[in-house]
């Protein structure tokens, strides 16, 4: 098929570009105003490469170039290659074993000079592309258990070297490619079951073990009791409660003290039970302390919830209409950890309050009800697929990201989409969005 010469200017989505460049200049804004000093030259501090807004900025012009170039790119190109660069980018995850960097206890990050790159950060952006590749296969049937079983596995290979890593948060956020499969035919059965896993994680935290373990068991007793006659007549049904509750206390008192143990690092699950008002039931060291010591019962509670507490203060000092630019005394102050980062939205709340949070969150929802719009016009699956990749990416760092600079989610290190600071993030999401409307230029042919 004739494919014309592509053009910067045609079949662009012009009201996604705009937001890609509103929410990223938020965000370098937001960065200015936790580290700029009344004393700093502006001009010769934004070009130093010293200062971390000075960074962003770099990073946000190298990224300029490259969505130009994608947008100029054959989009055949990025049909035959995501096979490759998926091996590519699992090669670079298991080289950062070797040649890693190690960054706050995460030994992640390749060092190339001007900037660290994350593997298992850009490593979501071949990852999309290879679902994509693999769903839009003529030959494929997803209602298959074999096709189900492959897609699954391109998915949540990075989420193995991502736990290596140190990396728990980053390795939640590959689950989002669990939506772009439901769209295209996973079995509901499997989402509920995560959806009830969740729950019995979530209420590990509120509970004992052997409460659990009580109410699960009463629960079971309680349905095969009044619903006997049923399960007279279906004693399949039967077997399938009991296996039901048998993997239920399975999941509460094997798998859970495993991910807590083992899986979560410490100040990840100190953080998690501090959320929910507990010490860490795990951590026998601190409960010897904590039993021996009755007048501090909570040393470690206080010390793990600084960095929410601290966010919450910022945030909240904003009021409405919030202090105004570069007048935070929280972020300017230094007082929130990571703020720069994880914590950026803290500086948006306290600068332009609850208006300029509710304006983000807004341009954060149009961008995703756009890329969603984008992804249901298309006529290829690849293209389909790899935008409901997007979407989900995109809601999933943002959810976490918010939630967790108010005290809603435990703090596990996922950025804010084109606001946190960092080469790797801002150019991941940039590839992503853009390498999208390359696909959304050509939605009128059927790409795989």
């Amino acid at each position: 098929m004739y494919q014309r010469k592509p053009n910067i200017s045609a079949e662009k989505d012009w009201i996604t570009i705009a937001l890609f460049f509103v929410i990223s200049i938020i965000g370098m804004l937001c960065i200015f105003s936790v580290e700029y000093k009344s004393n700093d030259h502006f001009i010769q501090s934004l070009f130093a490469f010293k200062k971390n807004y000075s960074k962003q900025f770099i990073y946000f012009l190298v990224c300029i170039v490259i969505a130009i170039f994608i947008m100029l790119m054959d989009s055949k190109l990025l049909t035959a290659t995501p096979n490759i660069l998926y091996l590519i980018g699992i090669v670079l995850m298991i080289l950062t074993f070797i040649i890693g960097k190690n960054v706050n206890g995460s030994k992640s990050w390749i060092p190339l000079g001007f900037m660290n790159l994350q593997p298992v950060e850009t490593g979501k952006i071949f990852t999309a592309l290879a679902l994509s590749k693999y769903l839009s296969r003529p030959e494929i049937d997803f209602n298959k258990s074999q096709s189900q079983v492959i897609a699954s596995f391109i998915c949540f290979l990075p989420i193995v070297f991502s736990l290596l890593q140190n990396e728990t948060g980053l390795a939640l956020v590959y689950f989002a490619f669990l939506l772009p499969m439901y769209r295209e035919g996973f079995p509901p059965v499997y989402l509920i079951i995560g959806a009830s896993l969740g729950v019995l994680l979530v209420s590990a935290l509120l509970f004992t073990t052997m409460q659990l373990v009580v109410v699960i068991s009463l629960l079971i007793i309680a349905i095969i009791y009044f619903l006997k006659r049923k399960f007279k007549r279906h004693k399949n049904l039967l077997i399938s409660l009991i296996a039901i509750w048998l993997l239920s206390i399975f999941f509460v008192g094997a798998v859970v003290p495993f991910l807590f143990k083992n899986v979560f690092q410490k100040y990840q699950t100190e953080r998690i039970f501090s959320m929910v008002g507990r010490d860490n039931p795990y951590d026998e060291e601190n409960n010897k302390i904590n039993i021996s010591k009755t007048s501090k019962k909570y040393p470690s509670k206080e010390k793990e919830n600084y960095n929410v507490k601290q966010s919450k203060i910022a945030i909240g000092s904003g009021g409405f209409w919030g202090k105004g630019f570069l007048k935070g005394t929280q972020t300017q102050g230094d007082f929130v950890p990571e703020q720069h980062t994880d914590f950026i939205f803290t500086s948006l709340g306290e600068n332009f309050g609850f208006v300029g949070c509710t304006i983000l969150m807004l341009l954060y929802l149009t961008l995703l009800l756009r890329i969603i719009m984008i992804a249901e016009r298309q006529r290829s699956t690849f293209s389909r697929v790899y935008a409901y990749s997007v979407a989900a990416i995109i809601f999933f760092h943002v959810a976490v990201n918010i939630c967790m600079t108010i005290g809603l989610a435990p703090v596990i290190g996922i950025t804010l989409p084109l606001m946190s600071y960092g080469g790797s993030s801002l150019l991941t999401f940039t590839i992503l969005i853009f390498i999208l409307l390359r696909l959304d230029a050509d939605r009128q042919m059927v790409l795989r």
